[in-house]
Order: C-alpha cells, then structure tokens, then sequence
C-alpha cells in the first residue's frame, strides 16, 4: 500500500497569517506522530493488477483489460429507504465518478541530472460540466502517463492533465475519446453545508476495485493545513471514512458536490477532510479565465492577534477597536508600498476584524480573515482600514499570489543544477530538504532549514543557491566539507540566482575564480583549469550535462545580468 508521504506543518502559535507564513515549517517528530494529517495518493497498483495486461488500441486511444468485464448495477433512488443520501449519491456516482491510474516519476534533489524509480498509483475523481473531470493535485503529481476508467466499463482512457494547483491540491483532466464520454453524466458544484448536514464520499478507495460509498455529516469548517501544497486555505472535517482511493473523489450532498476528499487525520477515528467548493470554483474560474492555474492571492504580511488589552493600550486603540498588528511585511508585495510593522488592521473590505484574527461566517460561526483575501482574484484590489499611532487610515490594496524565497514544492518539473569543477548548485527548495527524510526539520543542515522556512526574498526571482556536494578531484582537493553552504559572491559580485551565478562563472575574465560561502568560506580556483576537469568529472560521474535544461534558454540580452569582475 502507498500512502503519500506527509510533512506535517506546524501551526504557529498565536499569530495569525494571510501571506507568505501560509507556508507554515514542519513539526517536530514527537508532535508529527500526535498530529499527523495524511494526502493520499492511494495504495500501490501492482503490475499484474493494474497495467501488465492492457490491451492499447491506438484508434480508439484507449486500454482495455484482459480481464473479464464488470457488470453495470443500478439501484432505484429511494427503493427501500426513499431518504437515504448514499442511495441518491450511488446513482448520481455511477456515470459520474471515475478511477485514475497515474505512473508517476520524482525527480532526485541529491542527484538533479536524475529521476527516482517509477511508481504506479490510484485516485478517484468526477465529471464537471465541459467535458472535464477533477481530481487531486496529488493524485496526478509528478505524472509521467495518466489513464481513467468510468464505472461498469473494463476501458481505461487515456487523459491529459490540463491544469494544476498544487496549493489548493486541484486538477483538471480532459479525454479526447468519444466513446468515454458516452453515457456520462457532469455533477454540479453546490454551497457549503452546514455543520451536521450529511454527505456521502464517493471514489475507489482501497479493499475493492468497484466503487464504494462512505457516510458522515460536516464537523466543523475553517482553515486548514492543505499538506499536499504547504498552504492554509478553507477545508470541510468529516467524520465519513477517507482512505487511499478516494482521493480526488466528490463528498455528495443531496443531488450536488459539496466538496472534494483529498486527506484525514492520522491516529484519529473517522476524520477526513474535504476541499469546499468555494476553493473549487476559484481554482475552475482561475485556469478558465487565464488559460493556466495562477493561485490564492495573499496580502504579504503576517499579523499578530491582539487579545491582551496591554498591547491594545500600546497601540491607542479605542474600547470599540478591534484588530490584528502586523509584525512582518513581504517586500515583493503590494502592501509593502503603503502599509508599515505595527500597523494595525482593523477591517478588510468593510468586514471588522475580532483581535484573535477571526471575521463572521454564516450562523454564528467564524473564520480567519486569510479566507477573505484568499478568495479575492489575482490584481483585484481590497479596501484595508488600518491604525497607524492612533489615527486610522483606508488603503486600496492589490492582491496576487506571492511566493516564499525557497519554494514550498517543486511538483511537475525538473530541478535546476549547475555543475562546475565538481561542485554541484543548486536552489535551496523544501523538497531538497525533504530528502533527508520524514524528519527533516532535524536532520537537514540547520542553517539551510532556518533560512528556508523564515527568510523573505528581497527581489523579484532571487534564490539561495547552494553548493549541494562535491564531485571529488583532483581540482577540488580540500574543498570537499564545503558543501550544503550558500554561495554568496563570484568574484565579488553578489549572487541573485542559479541562472546569475551560472553567467557569472561562464563569463569569468580572471586567471582565478573566487567563490564566497556562508560562513566566511572561499574557493578559489584556477578557472582555465576548471574548465577542463569539469568535463572529465562529467564523464566519470556518467552526467549528460553540467547545466539543466531550464537554464540553457535563451535570455533577451536586456535582461542579462553583469558577468564577473576582476578581483
């Protein structure tokens, strides 16, 4: 059995975030085996049970199984228990509901040039209105070849993944075969339900190969820990079993889609969560409106609640005032334009803000304000009533999607690498980190976890770019315990990124190329030398290229950045 593996994410405490801090660090081991929230990718499909005996027709693009056939049911709506939603969810399900079969290939962040083994995996998912069907982002990450087979049908389809979003761990699938869409029936998006309100979870989980249908009712709804992308976005817990397989798969209430299983809670009884269709319907118009997956919107600051009448005092808010304080502003943002630390915000778009962060939520519930603006589309503006040293001020404020400085994930691309005289660069990224293992928040270098998880970029396009190993020779002899460090300086010049260090060392004019590292370490080489045992490395270690492909596209020479300078 395959259960994706989870880094769980720590919540920071008493601070509430609607930014960058939506990429939230991991726990510790001791509160990953107390907490621990699970996104399937469902159990592994073995050969013989899943590809070893297609049969690939070419004209039909499709596959069939050489197994028997199964056979259609169908089950009357209401015949026996005329109110029973899981009985209205399996006829609604069966010319809806799909199972998927994704190869997926990961790449190594140790070994850039290289791809980890082949792994084969199931999901569930539905069909949406124009001939779509959505699914989990991790269901079909990293996928190398995708196959879909509808309900009562031994064919397996080949589909095509046409939009992403790891953040909100979404996909839209589209099929070109006719005969797929044949009898198949599209579900509606409905509203969010209410708490006890019951749904029925519909996929292929594991134990069976047909579908199967789970029950429960809605147990709270707030923000949560969206594992699969390392953001914070609203979630449905249900107390209706989720287990690998069903991933992807609709939570049904009455004749609609509630929402979209995707993980539980691990070591607990029965809690399951599902994506709302709120977060659904912004993915959907997003990817319809600008072609591609663009992403939640955030505001670019992290906010402090301001429970303690003390700090209210210190910040001259008045009895009636309620608010959150802000303690960091990410420099890439709109708001660093006009908003300043220890503001306070008080509203956003006319909505109050309470001091622990929350805004009102339907009948007498509550949420924190992050839904508001993650909910707003890229460049839309919002209107922020903020206290600055007691006087308040309105601000128009212009959202978009903001990323961390190192990258939370990596999903569906190959990493960047730049080799030269044996030493290998790359960006600092969390999934680099991650290949240390489960607890990588202890065992990776400590100084790179650090700066991973609070560091904010400074620039447009800016990476921590490290030495990630050292390719033994004769040109790096006593260099070799300088890897897992920054790289700072090429000859004096202060590196922006892999591509400006990759231009930097190919445009050196000097006898010797000088490196600066973290920790006030230096390389000096002789550069012509360097040169040529850079392609003898490459042909020992069996590397095809010193540079990765994405670094190899051609820049408009406007945009070139300075190459080195003498030293």
């Amino acid at each position: 059995m395959l259960l994706r593996s989870i880094r769980t994410v720590e919540r920071l405490r008493n601070v509430t975030t609607c930014s960058f801090s939506r990429y939230l660090p991991s726990s510790s081991s001791s509160q990953r085996r107390c907490n621990v929230v699970r996104s399937y990718l469902p159990h592994r499909v073995t050969t013989e049970t899943a590809f070893s005996s297609h049969i690939y027709s070419r004209d039909e693009n499709q596959y069939t199984t050489a197994s028997a056939p199964v056979s259609p049911w169908r089950r009357k709506a209401g015949k026996g228990n005329p109110d029973s939603p899981a009985v209205d969810a399996v006829e609604l399900a069966l010319d809806s509901v799909v199972k998927i079969f994704t190869v997926s290939t990961s790449p190594s962040y140790f070994l850039p040039w290289q791809n980890k083994s082949q792994r084969e995996s199931m999901g569930s998912g539905f069909v949406i209105s124009g001939r779509k069907i959505i699914t989990n982002a991790h269901v079909v990450a990293d996928h190398s070849f995708v196959l879909v087979r509808k309900h009562g049908s031994p064919i397996k389809h080949r589909a095509e993944v046409q939009a992403v979003g790891h953040e909100c761990d979404l996909a839209i699938l589209v099929i070109d075969s006719e005969v797929f869409w044949e009898g198949m029936n599209s579900l509606e998006l409905g509203d969010i339900p209410f708490l006890q309100e019951a749904v029925s979870v519909v996929g292929y989980p594991q134990g069976g190969d047909n579908i199967s249908v789970t029950k429960g009712v809605v147990s709270r709804v707030e923000p949560t820990q969206y594992v699969h992308g390392a953001t914070q976005l609203m979630a449905i817990q249900i107390d209706a079993a989720i287990n690998p397989g069903n991933s992807g798969g609709p939570a049904i209430m009455g004749n609609k889609v509630a929402g979209v299983a995707f993980q539980n809670l691990s070591g607990a009884e029965n809690i399951g969560y599902i994506i709302p269709t709120p977060v659904i319907k912004h993915f959907i118009t997003g990817v319809e409106e600008c072609g591609k997956y663009i992403g939640f919107c955030s505001m670019g600051v992290s906010c402090q609640p301001m429970e303690n009448a003390q700090i209210r005092n210190n910040f001259q808010m008045s009895p009636d005032m309620t608010g959150v304080l802000i303690s960091k502003i990410n420099p890439l943002s709109d708001a660093h334009r006009i908003m300043k630390k220890d503001d306070v915000i008080l509203a956003f778009d006319g909505v109050p803000i309470a001091n622990d962060g929350t805004v009102p939520f339907r009948n007498r519930e509550r949420i924190t304000f992050d839904h508001l603006v993650s909910m707003k589309k890229p460049d839309e503006t919002a209107l922020v009533k903020v206290l600055r040293e007691g006087v308040e001020h309105e601000f128009s404020i212009t959202l978009k999607p903001l990323q961390p400085l190192v990258p939370v994930h990596q999903f569906d691309q190959l990493p960047s690498y730049y080799i030269f005289a044996g030493f290998v660069f790359v960006p600092l990224t969390q999934p680099y980190l991650h290949e240390y293992g489960e607890d990588w928040y202890n065992t990776s270098p400590r100084g790179l976890c650090e700066r991973a998880l609070k560091e904010l970029p400074k620039k447009a396009g800016q990476q921590l770019v490290i030495v990630s190993q050292v390719l033994v020779d004769d040109i790096n002899t006593g260099y070799e315990r300088l890897a897992e460090l920054q790289v700072k300086k090429v000859n004096g010049v202060e590196v922006d990124n892999l591509r400006h260090l990759c231009q930097l060392i190919e445009n050196c004019d000097t006898v010797n190329l000088r490196l600066d590292l973290d920790d006030e370490r230096v390389i000096v080489l002789n550069y012509q030398s360097a040169r040529i045992a850079t392609s003898l490395i490459l042909k020992r270690h069996r590397i095809a290229s010193a540079i990765s492909s994405d670094l190899l596209i051609e820049q408009n020479p406007a945009t070139e950045l300075a190459s080195c300078s003498a030293v």
